[in-house]
């Protein structure tokens, strides 16, 4: 029998997960190619043979999503495999109606042929959307673990930007290890709340090897955090599994991919951000939980916002600057800079998109509806600086910074600047406390 050649459409994170459980060592495939999307600086590398076993000795080359009709008929390509998150069902199936159209079979594959064991307790927080409030609810069931005394790993879904050879497995236990690993904005976004609660992150390629060096890391390993990352579900098969919706995408729980999944298979689901959103959403959000998954326990919450100097804020024309992802392939319009900015009393907002320069423009134009905050999209040290010169040139007062760390310390802003910070407040009850000490009880964890 002759092996079937595979395309895997991916964005550098799920496409190499997919490749490295289920395609990997298996002799009946020949994964000939890998196409990007939404990641920039992706398309034109290789995922490295290092990474890539020994049936692909030269590595495995990665092109862009737009040849793939090309690539299919070039390379004879029988299967096409989609894995990539936080996409339409239209957009699923339009990209498979193209692997079609070329004559090739279109596969999603699913968690009983990607999700690794680990000999760890283990807990996965997913989303139905970027942006829905994931990391906050991490660290809030982080926060509760360490105060039962556990000690608790996080593992992170990948972001490998870099030399992907040199990321297969990389561990976050201080704030130079993200010098050391020379992480991008959106890795430090996620890895440095972590580091600062006190907690060891794990992120990087080969996801096998990586959560068995987290269940045996110097510091103890009582319990392994999966912090996912879009609205992917998890790379581990999970002990409990929480996803986050958003009741200000109503809706969007039953129209993303693989969001729907995520809330399909919890046993917790997280209504985020009460405490800014319409009835009608909250309400749309409950209907729609109710009807897929009416078993699991479901939490209200609030996602609090705090401002380090509100002095900067009030009364000023600012520059609101939010997590980059979260406005991209996320899709809102506003984040927590925004809301910090109104709720302390913000004159009004500065449009950056006659400012912006390089790749940020580049961001802007392939995605006008972001509108007038500024993403701070960090892949690479070009946007970094275009970054810097965009928030330096627009006509502000003062920047509000939204994103999970601060710019300060990693560009020079030459405006009065005060970061925001935002939290999971859990609303009555269930809440999670509840939720995780039934979870110690039945791992045995007391």
């Amino acid at each position: 029998m002759s092996k079937r050649n595979v395309i895997i459409i991916g964005a550098a994170g799920r496409d190499f997960h997919n490749f490295n459980t289920y395609y990997r060592d298996n002799e009946l495939y020949d994964v000939v190619a890998f196409t990007a999307a939404q990641i920039p600086d992706i398309v034109g590398r290789r995922y490295p043979p290092e990474l890539a076993g020994k049936l692909y000795p030269e590595g495995i080359p990665i092109y862009a999503e737009e040849d793939l009709p090309r690539l299919i008929k070039d390379l004879n390509v029988a299967d096409c495999a989609f894995s990539y998150s936080d996409v339409t069902y239209q957009h699923v199936m339009s990209v498979g109606a193209i692997v079609q159209a070329a004559g090739a079979t279109y596969v999603l594959l699913g968690p009983k042929d990607t999700q690794v064991k680990s000999t760890k307790p283990l807990i996965s927080v997913c989303a139905v959307r970027t942006g829905c409030g994931k990391s906050q609810t991490s660290r809030r069931i982080v926060e509760i673990l360490m105060e039962k005394g556990l000690k608790v790993v996080a593992i992170r879904h990948p972001m490998p930007y870099g030399d992907l050879a040199a990321q297969k497995v990389q561990r976050f236990a201080t704030l130079s290890d993200l010098e050391k690993h020379q992480c991008t904005i959106e890795e430090m976004e996620e890895y440095e709340p972590h580091i600062v609660r006190g907690n060891v992150i794990y992120a990087g390629v080969d996801y096998e090897a990586i959560v068995r060096e987290a269940e045996n890391d110097p510091n103890g390993c009582d319990v392994i955090v999966w912090d996912g990352g879009n609205n992917d579900f998890s790379f581990y098969e999970p002990d409990l599994d929480v996803t986050v919706v958003d009741p200000h995408r109503a809706g969007h729980e039953l129209r993303y991919y693989p969001g729907e999944v995520t809330l399909r298979v919890a046993d917790v689901v997280v209504i985020n951000k009460i405490d800014s959103a319409d009835y009608a959403g909250i309400e749309t959000v409950r209907t729609n939980i109710a009807a897929v998954n009416p078993d699991a326990v479901v939490i209200d919450a609030a996602s609090t916002v705090d401002i380090d100097d509100p002095s900067v804020v009030k009364g000023k024309m600012v520059l609101a600057v939010e997590d980059g992802p979260t406005l991209t392939h996320g899709g809102m319009k506003i984040g927590a800079g925004v809301v910090a900015a109104r709720k302390f009393g913000a004159a009004g907002f500065v449009d950056p998109r006659p400012y912006a320069v390089g790749k940020l423009a580049e961001t802007f134009e392939a995605y006008p509806e972001i509108g007038i905050v500024l993403p701070a999209m960090g892949y690479g040290e070009q946007q970094l600086r275009d970054l810097e010169t965009t928030i330096n040139s627009t006509e502000c007062e003062a920047v509000v910074i939204g994103t999970p760390i601060d710019l300060n310390r990693i560009i020079k802003i030459d405006k009065p600047s005060t970061r925001v910070h935002y939290n999971l407040q859990e609303i009555g009850r269930p809440n999670l406390t509840e939720v995780l000490e039934d979870f110690i009880e039945k791992q045995n964890l007391a």
